[in-house]
């Protein structure tokens, strides 16, 4: 009796749900029909969830998938809860235009019996906790430039995979990072710099651990060689919606 008592308390959380919405609601190119996910009662449901969630019987790989998750599926509501169909960066800025404590400064993550803001459940949850730099790949913070959302929830028994496919997607795409052979620069987006630390802490590091997403050949030499200077991709803070894009 304890035995199954125990194995049932064990099971990885049930993100079906979730995945249900992503692959209904999110496009190929990782758009975000934020006003279909607002339509739908699935989506509160699985906050709802989410909150009541135990993760003391889990392994790392589940607790990682669960507050991924929780941190894209709460960066969707938010947006809704707002009604922001412009730019994340306008949801509660001063009528100066200035901000006031920002999207990811709210208090709206129920997950796992805590209170959490999102920059809470990023920084002080996911990147204390596990030391795991893909989840870079792997967190959308509602922009055009953040890495396109998954369509389809993260699980620990396939977040190594996962994880990969979404490094080799967002490196893949041309607008987001490219690597200048003749110039020997890598143009990168902005997220490797502001978590330069969570890549090994330097650019030859950054360029040894993302070569690794690259095929044999001269982009693949250099960044593993670190001799290349990085430049910055300019970063779009339109909303990711899959109506017209636009910002503020």
């Amino acid at each position: 009796m304890l035995a199954a008592l125990f194995v049932l308390l064990a099971a990885p959380f049930d993100h079906s749900a979730f995945d249900a919405l992503l692959r209904a609601h999110v496009s190929a190119e990782g758009r975000v029909d934020y006003d279909a996910f607002a339509r739908s009662g699935k989506l509160r449901s699985y906050l709802g969830r989410l909150a009541a969630a135990r993760l003391d019987v889990q392994g790392p790989e589940d607790r990682l998938a669960f507050w991924i998750n929780a941190y894209n599926a709460y960066t969707i509501d938010q947006v809704n809860a707002h009604g922001e169909r412009l730019s994340i960066r306008n949801i509660r800025k001063s009528r100066d235009g200035r901000p006031i404590d920002g999207p990811w400064s709210e208090r709206v993550v129920h997950a796992a019996g805590r209170t959490l803001t999102l920059d809470e459940v990023e920084h002080q949850v996911i990147r204390k906790e596990f030391h795991e730099p893909r989840v870079h790949f792997a967190l959308v913070c509602a922009a055009v430039s953040c890495p396109p959302l998954r369509r389809e929830a993260y699980a620990g028994a396939r977040l190594d995979e996962q994880l990969d496919e979404k490094g080799r997607a967002f490196l893949g795409k041309p607008e987001h990072n490219r690597v200048d052979v003749a110039s020997r620069t890598a143009f990168l987006s902005p997220v490797f710099g502001w978590y330069l630390e969570d890549f090994g802490g330097s650019d030859a590091a950054l360029g040894r651990f993302l070569s690794r997403y690259y095929p044999d050949g001269p982009e693949k030499d250099l960044l593993e060689s670190g001799r290349f200077a990085r430049r910055e991709m300019p970063y779009d803070w339109a909303l990711n919606g899959s109506g017209k894009p636009g910002g503020r």
